[in-house]
């Protein structure tokens, strides 16, 4: 397995049966131009390097606060179905985690339901630890009602 930073839309797109839904060209696109965003793709054996089928994603949001620093938000993690219970979940996590510690951040954290087992472990074997439950409370917009 090969852990690489996203760098193009392309990668993006054939990683798309990675996340919730389709992979937007143009949305791609605004994250990876965007400062402080960070998604890291994992790759399986097979194939060499561009011919690797990407096996799972983790992505990062640093977020910067005036009386705090920087800290870094876990924001997703997946990875294919056919691919899990390898390991490769936490060492996505632990490589975000690297380049967190790497980018001066004074901590990463997730936002995980309490009953979802396999994130939990996942983040545990990752060496995370569980700080509280918390409540989230949300708003909602229509999808895609950003401008570019």
């Amino acid at each position: 397995m090969e852990i690489r930073r996203a760098q193009t839309t392309d990668e993006l797109l054939a990683a798309t049966h990675l996340f919730d839904t389709p992979v937007r060209p143009e949305w791609a696109q605004r994250f990876l131009d965007a400062a402080g965003h960070h998604l890291l793709l994992a790759y399986d054996g097979e194939g060499d390097g561009e011919g690797a089928t990407p096996v799972g994603f983790v992505s990062g949001i640093e977020l910067v606060h005036p009386d705090k620093g920087t800290e870094m938000c876990l924001y997703e993690l997946g990875v294919d179905e056919a691919f899990r219970r390898r390991g490769i979940g936490r060492a996505l996590v632990a490589t975000l985690e690297g380049l967190a510690r790497e980018r001066g951040c004074y901590d990463m954290w997730v936002g995980v339901e309490p009953d979802n087992e396999a994130a939990l472990a996942t983040y545990r074997s990752a060496g995370g630890k569980d700080d509280a439950a918390f409540a989230m409370v949300l708003w909602e917009f229509p999808h895609g009602a950003f401008t570019s």
